[in-house]
């Protein structure tokens, strides 16, 4: 397919590329993996042929056709999307525009007859080759991968100048994927996408029909997507094959055994050179002193790449707030024309793990910015719990941060005292190290702002936290750094994130955002998937199974509670058989207490899983009427007629809250058996 022949790549002193081979076949997916700055840019541009390497060969078949996504930059103007994404198509549409003039020539009967049949094999060629590369389907291609992308089918006609620097992105990988090259080289695809776009883009690539290579910040679409993976550290390319998970435990293997083998030769070194010192003007060690100074000039210097810091870190504390953190009541949100959010009611408790998904476009960022109050709902309310203490992360916190102060001093002021000796650390963590805390915020580029904001955030006590996409422009490391600190993180979360391995390490409630309404969803990622690709399966049967088992769970605990009354009757029974009718009067008083105790602790403990059964029984009669509201309300035209739909809606909304409360107290129960044994 592509192979690179000693191929060298340096800018000014900084060699990227040192004298590497190496090659991909045709139908792998391979992911380029390395430190920031290491060259995966500049490879994907040389082997796209926009660069070209300082010495060696890049060697591709003379029909080989490759594609090539940078991160950003692209845009387009002139066309409607459609016609845009269907130049990818350029040369069937043109056997097509010709065969539509074939068509109308060849029904004018001036033509000689002659001239006529040339056009009749000329009609039948250029039909044969149309069907052969699936020209019929042209249009039906081109609306699957715009609408896999997150286009609508409005947008179709919009012209491409109207969309912004993420769409633009969109309609160039458009074209790319339905132009489908031999090679697909794709820097950042994931950069502009939503969860559903992702999504849809690693069932494609999966079956894609030719080679991929990618570089991604995304472990989850890595992980899904690559058959192998890349590593350009110390100035080559190392293969791993297997997806990224594997390569990190194969890669850390690696670098262990090669700092292992690096001490084990700097020793030796060592060894060597205090020979060499020693006997260095002894007459009779000459030949032997000599012998080894050779040996050193020869030997080659294992290099191991730096050591990447871990970076592990406590929030600073701050106190806990109440129960509920957040509400929202009939809110409304409208800019102008467009209506975003209607009547949305949200009920957010302390601990919640929220993450809110959606496409693009339908109103995520602004249930943001209602619920951290950064905006006014035109209709409706907004209240906050006690004692809560709120951090904002929005999507352009970067351009919040003031110019002037250095990097240093931006995390510096505001911090508490006792994080002030892990800022170094943290900078570290976001990639700036050395002189460049002493940069002035001024001087920075777009994505070293983001990094920057999202290291401030950390610093700063708060029991709440509402993150817009704090993950975009970090690389993995970065996100490690981000991630590791908020699965620790004490307080309520709630964030916007398009990286799919975030949400599912971090979510433990999804709320769907679209078509003007909020829908909550318990439980995690992976299990709200699972209940939009079965929209109509009963869901009710999990949710019996699950209280079932907690009822067995429950019954086995008070089994477990009853056990040491039985074993301490046996006990006594036990005494008094072997001390026979001659048993004191005191021993006989003590059993009676002690079946007494144990006949009170029975029906302690039989009134305890009555209630528990009672509450069981409340929470299936409740979701037995949501299962069937929501039934109703994915009906076809549901939302047509609002004032008809709304009862429906708030009834729903409240039996939700009242499932919400009846679990509150079953949960209560359940983590109290021992009420039962000690009444």
């Amino acid at each position: 397919m592509i192979q690179l022949q000693e191929i060298t790549k340096s800018f000014g002193d900084r060699v990227l590329f040192d004298h590497v081979t190496w090659q991909i076949t045709d139908r792998e997916r391979v992911g380029l993996c390395g430190p920031n700055g290491a060259g995966k840019t500049t490879l994907l541009r040389m082997m796209g042929g926009f660069d070209e390497p300082d010495s060696g060969a890049i060697l591709k078949p003379a029909a080989l056709t490759v594609g090539y996504l940078p991160q950003d930059g692209l845009t387009h103007a002139g066309r409607t999307v459609f016609e845009e994404a269907s130049s990818a198509f350029d040369e069937l549409l043109g056997m097509k525009a010709e065969m539509h003039a074939l068509e109308e020539r060849l029904g004018d009967p001036t033509i000689p007859e002659p001239e006529h049949d040339a056009m009749l094999h000329r009609y039948s060629d250029l039909q044969d080759r149309f069907r052969l590369h699936d020209g019929y389907s042209i249009e039906l291609k081109t609306a699957t991968v715009l609408q896999g992308l997150g286009f609508k089918p409005s947008d179709f006609e919009r012209a491409t100048e109207t969309f912004s620097g993420g769409w633009q992105m969109r309609i160039a990988l458009a074209k790319l994927l339905l132009g489908q090259p031999n090679l697909l080289l794709l820097d950042e695809p994931t950069n502009h996408l939503d969860l559903d776009a992702r999504n849809w883009l690693e069932e494609y690539l999966n079956a894609y029909p030719h080679a991929v290579i990618l570089v991604s910040h995304d472990r989850f679409f890595l992980d899904a997507v690559v058959t192998r993976i890349a590593d350009l550290t110390l100035r080559t390319l190392t293969d791993y094959v297997g997806n990224y998970s594997h390569y990190l435990v194969e890669h850390e293997s690696r670098i262990e055994a090669l700092r292992k083998a690096k001490r084990e030769q700097d020793e030796e070194v060592a060894r060597v050179k205090l020979f060499i010192d020693r006997f260095r003007y002894q007459a009779t060690k000459a030949a032997q002193v000599q012998s080894r100074i050779k040996m050193l000039e020869k030997v080659v210097l294992i290099e191991v790449p730096p050591e990447r810091k871990t970076i592990h870190f406590d929030f600073p504390p701050c106190a806990k707030s109440g129960r509920t953190v957040l509400e929202l009541k009939h809110a409304r949100k409208t800019y102008g024309d467009l209506r975003v959010l209607s009547d949305v009611n949200l009920h957010i408790e302390r601990g919640d793990r929220i993450a809110l998904v959606g496409p693009n476009g339908v109103g995520k960022s602004t249930l943001m910015r209602l619920l951290s109050g950064e905006e006014a709902p035109d209709s409706g309310q907004r209240s906050v719990g006690h004692n809560v203490v709120m951090q904002y992360f929005a999507q352009d916190e970067a351009t919040r941060i003031d110019p002037v102060p250095t990097v240093y001093e931006t995390l510096a002021s505001g911090s508490p005292l006792q994080m002030v000796p892990m800022i170094r650390n943290i900078l570290g963590g976001f990639l700036f190290s050395g002189d460049d805390v002493y940069k002035h915020v001024r001087v920075l580029s777009g994505g070293e702002r983001t990094r920057l904001a999202v290291a401030r955030m950390l610093l700063r006590p708060s029991n709440t936290l509402l993150l817009d996409e704090p993950t975009n422009h970090l690389d993995l490391d970065s996100k490690e750094v981000l991630l590791d600190a908020l699965v620790d993180y004490g307080g309520t979360l709630i964030f916007v994130s398009h990286d799919r391995y975030f949400v599912e390490r971090l979510a433990t409630k999804i709320i769907e955002v679209g078509q003007g309404g909020a829908l909550v969803y318990p439980g995690t990622y992976k299990e709200f998937l699972w209940h939009k690709e079965h929209p109509q399966e009963e869901d009710g049967r999990d949710g019996q199974d699950r209280r079932e088992g907690k009822k067995g769970e429950q019954k086995r605990r008070a089994e477990v509670h009853r056990r040491p009354v039985l074993d301490t009757r046996e006990r006594h029974g036990a005494s008094a058989s072997a001390s026979g009718g001659g048993a004191p009067r005191e021993k006989r008083e003590e059993k009676k207490r002690v079946d007494a105790e144990a006949r009170k602790r029975q029906r302690a403990a039989h009134a305890h899983q009555q209630r528990i059964d009672q509450l069981e029984a409340r929470i299936a009669e409740c979701e037995a009427s949501i299962r069937e509201l929501e039934q109703m309300m994915a009906a076809p035209g549901f939302y047509d007629d609002r004032a008809a739909a709304q009862p429906l809606i708030d009834r729903h909304q409240a039996l939700m809250w009242k499932v919400g409360e009846l679990m509150h107290q079953w949960e209560e129960l359940q983590s109290t058996p021992d009420v039962a044994a000690e009444a």
